[in-house]
């Protein structure tokens, strides 16, 4: 008798025209850990011209999209749920039963913060916030599935 958990699924829109080291270490452990967690990883807006480095490549369960979230889930953005710094709202495990596709920037750094989640706050995703603390992309999406995922 199986259980039936599930499936979440954590993207992060990738906003940079080039993929740098840091970055492929923060998408590498994201997509190992997501896989490990039964969930899904997929890095959206990834320019067609961008060559992901191998290692990256040949992780299990990751999903490479050259379009944006808003173009691939255009019809599904109540599934979506924007982890964005502004939100009004902070994440809760409930959120795991309203939403199922979880959506980061990939933007980290600015110091004063420029606010380039708007790009996609814009885009009509409902927000919630992980606090009040800058995180980098990897812990984020880890945060948001210790509190979906493991309800902790």
């Amino acid at each position: 008798m199986g259980s039936t958990a599930k499936l979440y699924l954590y993207i992060v829109e990738h906003l940079d025209t080039e993929l740098g080291p840091w970055s492929k270490l923060e998408y590498l452990a994201i997509a190992e850990e997501s896989n490990a967690a039964g969930s899904a990883f997929c890095l959206s807006s990834v320019p067609p011209t961008l060559e992901l480095p191998r290692e990256l490549q040949e992780v299990p369960g990751l999903r490479i999209e050259t379009a944006g979230v808003e173009t691939f889930l255009a019809d599904e953005k109540e599934r979506v749920c924007l982890l964005d710094p502004s939100a009004k709202k902070d994440l809760s495990p409930e959120d795991g039963d309203l939403f199922d596709v979880f959506l980061f920037g990939g933007i980290l750094g600015d110091d004063p913060p420029r606010d380039r989640t708007s790009e996609l706050r814009n885009k009509g995703f409902e927000g919630r916030r992980l606090g009040p603390k800058q995180m980098t992309t990897d812990t984020a999406v880890r945060v948001a599935r210790m509190v979906i995922q493991d309800k902790s």
